[in-house]
């Protein structure tokens, strides 16, 4: 078990990393801020791998200058209200947009 979540939290980082490219981009004034943010989005999706009650491929999760937007689909408000706690409980976050809809 242990091993599949190694695996797919590197997956999650590769595809961070390869998505985000190399560039400055969305405004944002350094390289190291990107960085940053890369960084961020790639701990709460781990987060929400690693968690049972949250599902990682229905929500997505993008992060500009420390504040996350989440977005997507959840099954329950409580794993809506879940994914805001995990996503506040990353290092350097400073403020969760939860945009996730509940689907009855």
């Amino acid at each position: 078990m242990k091993y599949a979540r190694a695996i797919a939290f590197a997956a999650l980082a590769g595809i961070t990393i390869i998505g985000s490219g190399c560039a400055v981009g969305r405004g944002q004034e350094t390289a190291g801020a990107y960085v940053d943010d890369a960084a961020i989005t790639t701990a709460v999706k781990a987060k929400f791998v690693s968690d049972k009650t949250v599902s990682a491929m229905s929500i997505s999760v993008e992060t500009l200058n420390g504040t996350v937007q989440l977005s997507g689909f959840s099954k329950t408000l409580a794993e809506k209200n879940q994914a805001e706690s995990l996503a506040r409980s990353v290092k350097n976050v400073k403020n969760v947009r939860n945009d996730i809809v509940v689907r009855p």
